[in-house]
C-alpha cells in the first residue's frame, strides 16, 4: 500500500529545496551528496528519498520551482500606471524583489543546469525564455521602432537589462527590499534614459 502524503508534505518539500540550494551553492552540485542534503535538512537519508528519488530529481525540482515562480510573478504583473516608463520601473523592481532570498537558487541555476538531461534543460530554458519575453514586451514600449523591428538588437537590449538584474546578487547579496527598490530606480533610469539612443 502506498505511503500516504503527509499534510505538511509541501512545506517539508520547500524546506528541502531551500536547504539543498544552499548546499549546492556552497559546495557545488557535484560534491554534494544526498546524505549531505539529508543532514543539512535534519532528516534521515531514507526520508529524503521519500521526497526525491535522486539528486538529479531534486535539482530539477529546485530550478523548475524557482524559474516558474519568477516567470509567473513577472508574467502576471498588474501595473499601477499605463505609463510605459512606470511599467519598466515596476517590472525591474519586481524582478529584484523576486530574487530576494534566492541567491543560492540563482547560483545553482548558473552552475548546475548542465548536470540535468537535455529534455529537462529544455524545460528550464523555456521558463527563462518566457520570462525574458514578458520583459521584452514591456521594454518595447520605450524602445525606438527601428530597434523593435531589429530582432537581434531588441534581444541584445533586453538581455542587457536582465544581465544587470541577474547579476545584482553578486554585488549586493544581502540587499533588503528597500535597497532593492532603490537599486531598481537606478537601473530603470539607465534603461529608460538609454533606450532612445539605441536608434
Amino acid at each position: 500500500m502506498p505511503r500516504p502524503i503527509a499534510q505538511d508534505h509541501d512545506d517539508k518539500r520547500a524546506a528541502i529545496l531551500r536547504a539543498a540550494a544552499r548546499l549546492f551553492a556552497d559546495e557545488g552540485y557535484g560534491r554534494a551528496s544526498m546524505s549531505k542534503v539529508a543532514r543539512v535538512c535534519g532528516i534521515s537519508k531514507a526520508n529524503i528519498y521519500h521526497y526525491y528519488p535522486s539528486k538529479e530529481a531534486l535539482l530539477f525540482d529546485m530550478l523548475d520551482t524557482h524559474l516558474r515562480y519568477l516567470r509567473d510573478r513577472i508574467g502576471n504583473l498588474s501595473f499601477p500606471s499605463s505609463d510605459p516608463n512606470a511599467k519598466v520601473l515596476h517590472m525591474i523592481t519586481e524582478v529584484l524583489l523576486a530574487y530576494q532570498g534566492a541567491n543560492a537558487e540563482h547560483e545553482v541555476l548558473l552552475n548546475a543546469t548542465k548536470a540535468l538531461p537535455p529534455e529537462q534543460q529544455k524545460i528550464l530554458r523555456q521558463h527563462q525564455s518566457d520570462l525574458i519575453g514578458y520583459g521584452q514586451a514591456i521594454l518595447t514600449a520605450i524602445t525606438p521602432p527601428s530597434v523593435v523591428a531589429d530582432r537581434d538588437k531588441m534581444r541584445a537590449f533586453t538581455m542587457s537589462v536582465f544581465g544587470m538584474l541577474n547579476w545584482h546578487y553578486k554585488w549586493c547579496r544581502d540587499a533588503d527590499a528597500q535597497t532593492r527598490q532603490a537599486h531598481a530606480q537606478v537601473i530603470a533610469q539607465l534603461v529608460i534614459g538609454g533606450a532612445p539612443s539605441l536608434s
